[in-house]
């Protein structure tokens, strides 16, 4: 086999436990990649939105011995940095790779819906030649092996590929701004109730857990091939990483957060982030000791602006008893205190670790009272004082095998989630940001993915905030960004230093209490010498750290 080629297609996935969408790359690439080399196998790396740019890629996909692709979407969300593969888009790329032996794999597999709200339509994909159930990796390495194509699962077999295919990243058209989802851990405790109603990880059975030094093994190999952003996000509960298999809620083990932490850190000592993801509340409300002393260990070694998402998905009561739910509307509050407490520090003014909420509308047992509910708890948040970073709200998309499947109330109660939706975004999450990111925070390397006016951009880590820059910048350009403003899910900010000798009127006008007319008079005033003499005209304001008074030829 020696000399054959190949190509990954990433047509991107997000699973309740795997990110894969830009500027995340999900670890089925490069395990993927690595199966591919272990054969002789050349592979090489594109993504969906390449192939949309440049249908010409399809051509040299062609003439490749080998093509894989990983698709599928379990959880919706909005994305920036790139949108998933549709499932016309998926059959229409499999019909025109006609030559080389092609291969369809990922959650993809599970179904596909086009959007949460409805069902997940389960069937064969048309188009490739063959589809790969279970790991894919470990599915195509039987294929090419024995014919095979099922994959268990088993990081005895799957560590040495992630080590081998990590250089793969290197092809990321966004790389080295982008972020290694990293996995620690497969299935789901509560899979032996069950699991929540609506969750895909139950199909992995009970949770395994990955080594630490198979985890650090991989960080230290994408370290040596540029990677400098990580997140410890595949598996559903950072917190019971080496805890019992057996239990449903088993207790944290702070030990071995510490040690998986710590190894992470000594693996790829030149990080730049290192955040995790999905944290059970119903875990640190029932371990609230351990729960505390394992997020201290994670603040220990982690890096600063980091998010644990809390699966809440409701306040009511019913729908929690009758969809399996994790924790009652006490427990998450309770949850919502601990991580504050462990995690709410700042440094360079953004806070270390906040929680996150996940709501979910559709669900059995909901009815009109079950949003009053939502809104009632989300107002105790807001009063309590406690910092939360981002609620998500969405609609179900249930997948066959789920309870949700066959019991849930979608497309009932429609009016209702719009209205709870819009009000979350204008009573909850306007206050909150500006609680989180106050006038005069400073993001540090703001990486702009959308050019205009404004520019859009964000940092790296786990759901940053969206910055408005009202500037032009180019696509990847790395600015410091201060806050200036704050919208419903995001926030202005001026690239730092602000040059007010130099900027746009327009772009003056958002420094904080000064307007489109006092921009006018900064502009007429112009050049100014010094802080003392821009204060005199315009009084202080929150970003006078970062104001600048530099002098082009220009302005002279």
């Amino acid at each position: 086999m020696t000399g054959k080629s190949a190509f990954i297609l990433d047509g991107y996935v997000d699973e309740p436990a795997c990110l894969g969408v830009p500027p995340y790359i999900s670890p089925y690439i490069r395990t993927v990649a690595g199966a591919l080399s272990s054969q002789g196998y050349s592979a090489k790396y594109l993504t969906i939105d390449q192939v949309r740019k440049d249908a010409g890629l399809i051509s040299a996909m062609k003439s490749s011995d080998l093509v894989v692709m990983i698709a599928g979407v379990t959880v919706p969300g909005k994305y920036l940095g790139g949108t998933p593969a549709t499932l016309t888009e998926i059959r229409l790329i499999g019909a025109q790779l006609r030559g080389p032996e092609t291969f369809l794999a990922g959650p993809i597999t599970f179904g596909y819906a086009s959007a949460g709200g409805r069902k997940a339509v389960k069937g064969e994909v048309s188009g490739f030649d063959h589809l790969l159930s279970g790991s894919p990796a470990s599915a195509l390495d039987g294929f090419l092996r024995e014919g095979k194509t099922h994959g268990t699962y088993d990081y005895r077999r799957e560590d040495p590929w992630a080590v081998a295919g990590a250089s793969i990243i290197r092809d990321h058209p966004a790389f080295p701004w982008i972020m290694c989802e990293i996995e620690t851990a497969r299935g789901c405790s509560r899979a032996h109730s069950g699991g929540c109603s609506f969750c895909t990880e139950p199909f992995y059975g009970p949770p395994v857990f990955r080594s630490i030094e198979g985890v650090a093994r991989e960080v230290e190999s994408l370290c040596a091939a540029g990677a400098r952003h990580f997140r410890l996000g595949r598996q559903p509960d950072i917190l019971v990483y080496g805890s019992s298999p057996a239990e449903e809620y088993p207790a944290p083990v702070p030990g071995r957060i510490e040690d998986l932490f710590s190894s992470v850190r000594e693996a790829a000592p030149g990080l730049l982030t290192l955040h995790i993801d999905n944290v059970n509340p119903g875990t640190i409300a029932r371990h609230p000791d351990k729960s505390r002393a394992a997020f201290d260990a994670i603040v220990a070694y982690h890096t600063p602006g980091d998010v644990a998402a809390f699966g809440m998905e409701t306040a009511d009561p019913e729908v929690i008893q009758k969809n399996n739910l994790k924790a009652s509307p006490a427990q998450v509050m309770e949850a919502i205190r601990i991580v504050n407490e462990a995690g709410g520090a700042r440094e360079d003014g953004i806070p270390h670790l906040l929680p996150g909420l996940n709501f979910i509308a559709g669900l059995a047992g909901e009815t009109p009272r079950t949003y009053a509910m939502n809104r009632q708890f989300l107002a105790g948040v807001l009063g309590s004082g406690y910092l939360v970073r981002r609620v998500n709200i969405r609609q179900l998309m249930p997948f066959y095998g789920t309870k949700a499947f066959s019991e849930n109330t979608l497309g009932i109660h429609h009016a209702q989630f719009r209205a709870f939706k819009e009000q979350v975004r204008k009573e909850f999450d306007l206050p909150m940001l500006r609680r989180v990111f106050p006038a005069g925070t400073l993001f540090r390397s703001v990486i702009i993915e959308e050019e205009g006016m404004p520019s859009f951009g964000r940092q790296m880590g786990s759901y940053p905030v969206l910055v408005g820059v009202p500037y032009r910048l180019r696509p990847m350009a790395i600015r410091d960004v201060v806050v200036v403003d704050h919208g419903m899910r995001s926030v202005t900010g001026l690239p730092v230093p602000i040059e007010v000798n130099m900027l746009p009127v327009a772009t003056l006008s958002w420094i904080p209490g000064v307007g489109r007319k006092m921009a006018g008079k900064i502009a007429a005033r112009r050049p100014f010498s010094d802080l003392p003499e821009f204060q005199a005209l315009v009084g202080p304001t929150p970003v006078d750290a970062w104001l600048s008074f530099s002098i082009s030829p220009s302005t002279r």
